[in-house]
């Protein structure tokens, strides 16, 4: 893959996230020659990620000798009045602010940066550490095409980008697929401990889990067919399969439980966010 930077990348916050997209991104091609990152203490995998790439790691970037190309956000939400004040005083006039960072709002970051500049405010998720994840991005005015192309190719290293217009979406959006993997991971620790009720011993009962979750979500991704209809083609009529749907489907089942949890995870988000 090749990126069109017209400049450095600047990664603030090499921490968990930010690690597994410069990973996936220097995986996907990306010059480390053109990549900066500002951060006082990674982890140990990732700074030896940014060693092993030759890599500039600093605590903090005072000046440039030219603006950065992207300032790829990636801090605590915590972090983000403390850093980037002084992040915006190496912007240029082309500069792309690219903000990871959950619960920060385009108008809070704009707030910081100089008047009129771009920014993007994406959601990745914890798969994108593998190449997985799926990001869901919104562009404010000061965003040009080229730069939402950039914002694309960028995100796009660590799997699928969908983009929306409307910055209200990215609540739900957070609860469905920010917050998803756990809600999966949940699904695999329920079945596991499922199993062992039923009487098999614990490590059986994991594999078949974490093989069963693993296989159908492959499955799911390859097919053609909706999830619905891949349900019902493991569905026998008045088979094993159907007498826990019945128990899953009920009134109290699944479906109603995953719809309050992906609203409580909305209104927390919702709360959350500056």
């Amino acid at each position: 893959m090749s990126f069109t930077l017209q400049g450095p990348l600047l990664l603030a916050g090499a921490g968990r996230m930010g690690g597994a997209i410069l990973s996936r991104l220097l995986a996907s091609g990306l010059d480390p020659r053109l990549v900066l990152v500002q951060d006082p203490e990674p982890p140990v995998e990732v700074a030896d990620l940014i060693a092993d790439a030759c890599i500039d790691l600093l605590p903090f970037i005072d000046e440039l000798t030219s603006p950065p190309a992207v300032i790829l956000l990636a801090v605590k939400p915590q972090l983000t009045e403390e850093v980037l004040p002084g992040l915006a005083r190496l912007a240029g006039p082309g500069t792309l602010l690219l903000s990871i960072v959950a619960g920060r709002r385009l108008a809070g970051l704009a707030v910081h940066m100089p008047e009129g500049a771009a920014i993007v405010r994406a959601m990745p998720n914890t798969p994108a550490a593998i190449g997985r994840g799926v990001t869901v991005a919104v562009a404010n005015p000061g965003v040009t095409p080229a730069q939402q192309a950039l914002a694309d190719e960028l995100m796009g290293a660590v799997g699928d980008v969908l983009w929306v217009e409307d910055e209200a979406l990215l609540d739900p959006v957070t609860a469905v697929s920010g917050s998803g993997p756990a809600y999966v991971f949940l699904l695999a620790e329920c079945l596991a401990e499922a199993g062992r009720a039923a009487g098999l011993d614990a490590e059986l009962a994991e594999q078949l889990a974490r093989a069963t979750v693993a296989g159908s979500a492959a499955l799911l991704e390859q097919s053609d067919l909706s999830a619905a209809s891949l349900r019902q083609n493991v569905t026998s009529p008045g088979g094993t399969t159907a007498a826990a749907l019945e128990v899953l489907g009920g009134p109290e089942g699944l479906q109603k439980l995953m719809t309050a949890a992906v609203a409580a995870a909305t209104k927390r988000g919702r709360e959350l966010a500056k």
